[in-house]
C-alpha cells in the first residue's frame, strides 16, 4: 500500500502545480497581468502534468520489480521537482524584486 500512497502524494503534488498554474491564468485575465505570469502559469500546468505522469510511471516500475522480488529502482524525480520548485521561486522573487 506504500507504493499507492506515495504515487498518490505525486498525483497531488501535480494538481497542486496544475492548480496554481490555473490560478495564475485566472487572476492574469482579470487584471491584466503581464504575459511573463502567463509564461510562469503555462510552465506550473506543464510540470504538473510531468508529475502526474511521473507518478504513474514510477509506480509501475516500482511494483513490478516488487512482483519480482527486484531490489526497488530509485527515483530522481524529487531531485528534478525540487530543482524545479527553487528555480521558480527565484524567478519569481526576482520578477517581484524587478517590479518595485
Amino acid at each position: 500500500m506504500a507504493n499507492e500512497r506515495t504515487a498518490l502524494a505525486w498525483v497531488r503534488t501535480g494538481l497542486a502545480f496544475i492548480a496554481g498554474g490555473i490560478a495564475l491564468t485566472s487572476v492574469s485575465t482579470v487584471t491584466d497581468l503581464p504575459a511573463f505570469l502567463k509564461i510562469v502559469a503555462v510552465l506550473s500546468c506543464l510540470i504538473g502534468a510531468v508529475t502526474a505522469v511521473n507518478a504513474l510511471v514510477s509506480w509501475q516500475r516500482i511494483e513490478r520489480a516488487m512482483r519480482r522480488g527486484d531490489p526497488l529502482p530509485s527515483s530522481t524525480a524529487l531531485r528534478w521537482l525540487v530543482g524545479a520548485v527553487v528555480i521558480a521561486a527565484a524567478v519569481m522573487v526576482g520578477y517581484a524584486m524587478s517590479q518595485r
